[in-house]
């Protein structure tokens, strides 16, 4: 495993993606803090999203800049957070130019099979899924590494590893020329 042990990515996708599941197992695999963003997330963002209702810009805003500033303080970390749009990756971004996007890829049946096994969880209902991707602009593959999340999480992990490594490789063969 050669990926730079300063490496600051952050995992996207609609609740239900895997993104907290992958990112701790990423993390785990690269020795580096992880942090979930619905951690992070103040209590009435938390009570809307428990109460059904989506979020908007207004109540992410708050939320993707104490993000932003979790990024900057920490030399090398994972952090799962949506992303959905360009505007909120260009604010996680903001300072972190050698900041790293992987997008969990998947559609809605497969994600909404996820959401009804899970326990526990404040984001609340089918109606809330489908805001998020009414809400969501996909990456392109200049602004994400797109990941698809059908295969099993080691899979997933180890193709996020592989494509970090390339980059890294690429990254120094374009430094050498």
């Amino acid at each position: 495993m050669d990926v730079n042990p300063a490496m600051k990515v952050v995992i996207l996708g609609v609740s239900g993606s895997g993104k907290s599941l992958i990112g701790s197992q990423l993390a785990n695999q690269l020795n580096v803090p992880f942090f979930d963003g619905d951690d992070f997330h103040p209590p009435a963002n938390v009570e809307k999203m428990r109460q059904g209702q989506p979020l908007n810009d207004e109540d992410r805003e708050g939320w993707l800049l104490k993000l932003n500033t979790l990024i900057q303080e920490h030399k090398a970390l994972i952090v799962a957070c949506s992303g959905l749009t360009p505007a909120y990756r260009a604010t996680l971004k903001k300072g972190n130019d050698a900041l790293r996007l992987v997008y969990l890829k998947g559609d809605f049946d497969l994600i909404w099979r996820r959401h009804q096994q899970r326990d526990g969880h404040y984001f609340n209902g089918k109606s809330m899924l489908n805001s998020q991707f009414e809400t969501l602009v996909e990456p392109t593959n200049e602004e994400a590494y797109i990941v698809s999340i059908e295969p099993e999480p080691n899979a997933i992990v180890n193709n996020i590893i592989r494509l970090l490594n390339d980059h890294n490789d690429k990254h120094m063969r374009e430094l050498d020329a």
